[in-house]
């Protein structure tokens, strides 16, 4: 049996990706401490740091992953350049940008990425094969590419709000310690202000896709659920039910 993937921890993902960025800008920034170069390097180490480790635990390229180190060490070197700050807007209008388009244009490659990372819940084996039994298999590849829509649409939101957020609040020039600390309330405000609408529209997305594979194979969601019907020590499928039943 081929060993089960590592799952990334949400909460040291959290720590390290924005709470401790956050506290070393806001509070370490200042001339008598770590300096605003110092802290910005050292906010930057933990993110950056984080992405290796996971690389190396996991043994596998996560694209988000690897747009979101790129976003950090361009966010460093807008800070150590000291270019204006209006280019911290542009960075991160362009970093959802970039994955958005990624998730869109991957519909004209053999692996489009909304199928790659649904495999990671759904059973699309079980799934494939009532398609074919019901000859729905067309029906199911258009929602698919709707879906890939939603999703690159919600990107695209995120990148407005990004930006807006950015030139809001990082106003000073880059290099000092005010500087600094806008880029760590920026970082703060972005979970409650960008990652919640971010995360409701995600979520429409996925229960729009399950809700077309109910309709288009019949199976119940615990059915469509990834090992859902292995769990409990074999439990049965609707599907195996209904024949039993006859």
């Amino acid at each position: 049996m081929a060993a089960k993937a590592k799952t990334e921890n949400p909460l040291l993902s959290l720590m390290l990706n924005v709470v401790v960025p956050v506290v070393v800008l806001t509070a370490l920034s200042g001339e008598d401490r770590l300096g605003p170069a110092g802290a910005l390097l050292t906010a930057l180490a933990f993110p950056v740091a984080y992405g290796a480790y996971d690389l190396i635990r996991r043994k596998n390229f996560n694209l988000l992953s690897i747009v979101g180190v790129v976003g950090v060490l361009l966010t460093g070197g807008i800070g150590l350049l000291e270019l204006d700050p209006q280019w911290i807007a542009v960075k991160e209008a362009g970093v959802p940008l970039v994955i958005g388009a990624a998730v869109v244009g991957s519909l004209w490659t053999r692996f489009p990425l909304v199928r790659t990372i649904m495999r990671q819940v759904i059973d699309f084996e079980r799934v494939t094969s009532a398609l074919e039994d019901r000859d729905a298999r067309d029906a199911f590849e258009r929602r698919l590419a709707y879906t890939t829509y939603m999703l690159g649409g919600s990107f695209l939101l995120s990148a407005v709000l990004n930006y807006v957020l950015a030139r809001l609040i990082v106003v000073s020039p880059a290099g000092t310690a005010a500087f600094n600390q806008e880029l760590g309330r920026m970082t703060a405000l972005s979970l409650p202000v960008i990652a919640a609408p971010l995360a409701i529209l995600l979520a429409l997305a996925v229960l729009f896709l399950v809700s077309g594979i109910r309709k288009q194979t019949g199976l119940d969601v615990v059915d469509i659920l990834r090992d859902s019907g292995r769990r409990g020590g074999g439990a049965e499928t609707s599907a195996s039910r209904g024949r039993g039943s006859e």
